[in-house]
């Protein structure tokens, strides 16, 4: 299957459910149907001694489907245990999704990340406004109370630049053609298109968890 497709329908036994509170045992997730496993470990980054699973979310700003994830996901790194580490990773397909990249991490950069992620999205899939210009990203910026100025220097930036190759690292090292996807411990990653669902993409995710956690 396309993993670029996100309408794919979901087939075969049910997915292992592994987060805590749900005891009942299930089928275990399949790998090379539910999820893949890499030949070549992708580099990881956990932040501190006690962060032992690294988890990224690869998406792209212009894709609806991981418009519609966020909020699910959001909610589902809430509630992730401790010595799980999460982060998102931008991806940087063609030009388009080069700009989006750019902006994202001028976000993380400036620290607002947390405060308009989710307006970025609204503004594309709702607003209408693709985001795709200096000046459109201006205007985004300046109707959210927010120093265009100081976030634009920071999208030209060396350290922007490089945040952007490190995702480009990344996605090629999880071999990503599609978002969204999840890649857990740079070792396995699953998509929408490999499990039907978002709610399904992540208890695969969970179950990769598991997976890691045990070695």
């Amino acid at each position: 299957m396309n993993r670029r497709d996100f309408h794919g329908n979901l087939a075969g036994a049910a997915l292992a459910l592994m987060t805590p509170g749900h005891a009942r045992a299930q089928a275990a997730p399949v790998e090379g149907q539910s999820y893949v496993r890499l030949q070549n470990a992708a580099p990881l980054l956990l932040p501190t001694p006690d962060k032992k699973v690294d988890v990224i979310e690869f998406f792209w700003y212009g894709c609806p489907h991981c418009n519609a994830f966020e909020p699910m996901l959001s909610n589902w790194a809430d509630r992730l245990a401790a010595d799980v580490s999460f982060r998102r990773v931008h991806v940087g397909f063609g030009p388009v999704h080069q700009v989006h990249q750019k902006l994202y991490y001028a976000l993380e950069e400036t620290g607002l990340v947390q405060t308009l992620h989710r307006k970025v999205f609204a503004a594309i899939h709702r607003q209408g406004r693709r985001l795709v210009t200096e000046a459109a990203m201006r205007r985004f910026l300046e109707d959210n109370g927010v120093d265009a100025a100081q976030v634009m220097d920071a999208f030209g930036s060396f350290a922007v630049a490089t945040k952007a190759a490190r995702a480009k690292q990344l996605t090629d090292a999880y071999k990503i053609d599609g978002v969204p996807a999840m890649g857990v411990q740079g070792r396995y990653y699953t998509s929408g298109s490999l499990t039907g669902s978002h709610e399904r993409m992540l208890q695969v995710t969970d179950y990769l968890i598991q997976r890691a956690r045990l070695g």
